[in-house]
């Protein structure tokens, strides 16, 4: 629950981001510091919406920031881009052994505009990393008898088998999403 004052303080930033001008930046950049850390993705989510961020500001704030500051941008980037402009944010974040970030990049955005190839090696970096499969957006839809990732998925299975190492949490699930759809 936000204090009177820092409430007082994010409604302000809210107002200066919706009038165009960059002077919200710096509380962006300082959420964590004004809320604290369990607040800082909505309120500099909240901040991005407010100055309706577009491609070029989501990128910039997203490559001088730092990990929350680029899990925010993430989070944010289904209500402020509409096409696949952003991909290379997404792209950037899979590259990454943060978790965080990989979760924040496999949200609706990357759900909507990740290429089928690209999602299926991020799922994949999902098992490896050990984030949870929940967190991957529209996984139900995109894994659904999908032939290519059930092959990756058995594969990789097989390997960690071969090798005397446990099956990944999620893994059987996902799995199981990829077999065919019956016929009625």
């Amino acid at each position: 629950m936000l204090t009177e004052p820092t409430r007082a303080r994010l409604d302000s930033a809210l107002a200066e981001a919706a009038t165009g001008t960059p002077a919200w930046e710096p509380y962006f950049v300082a959420a964590g510091r004004h809320v604290g850390p369990a607040h800082a993705d909505e309120a500099r989510t909240r901040l991005l919406r407010a100055a309706g961020a577009g491609p070029d500001t989501l990128a910039r704030l997203y490559h001088h920031g730092t990990a929350a500051e680029r899990r925010a941008v993430l989070l944010a980037l289904p209500s402020l881009v509409p096409g696949p402009e952003a991909l290379p944010l997404v792209e950037d974040a899979l590259r990454t052994h943060d978790t965080t970030l990989i979760a924040a990049a496999l949200g609706p955005y990357a759900a909507t505009h990740l290429p089928a190839h690209a999602w299926r090696h991020a799922l994949l970096k999902c098992l490896f990393t050990g984030v949870p499969v929940t967190a991957v957006a529209g996984l139900a839809e995109r894994a659904a008898g999908d032939t290519e990732l059930a092959r990756m998925l058995t594969d990789h299975a097989a390997e960690r088998t071969a090798a005397g190492r446990p099956l990944p949490d999620g893994l059987s699930r996902v799995l199981a999403l990829t077999a065919p759809a019956e016929e009625s």
